[in-house]
């Protein structure tokens, strides 16, 4: 699976690694129906630090389609709204 970061790039990432993010994508979902901003950042900041954890980065020349695509690290509780479909920005791992 190719996920795209805005403004920073493409990782490559297992599919099976899916379900470890998901946690993270639904504490974010929480705390942007919350309001919680200090959270929301906070878990947006740990969820790509995941991705980049578990990834392997592309070359920056690489045009991969984008299988996921994910806001980058200072996006605002709008802007990931508008990114947002019911079950958060990470689909539900099979």
């Amino acid at each position: 699976m190719i996920v795209r970061i805005m403004g920073e790039g493409q990782v490559r990432l297992a599919d099976g690694r899916l379900a470890e993010l998901n946690k993270l994508d639904d504490e974010l979902l929480a705390e942007m129906e919350n309001g919680d901003g200090p959270g929301f950042r906070a878990t947006l900041q740990a969820l790509l630090a995941k991705v980049h954890e578990l990834g392997e980065p592309l070359p920056d020349d690489s045009l991969e389609p984008s299988d996921l695509i994910l806001p980058s690290p200072d996006a605002t509780l709008e802007e990931v709204r508008e990114l947002l479909s019911d079950n958060g920005l990470i689909p539900d791992a099979p």
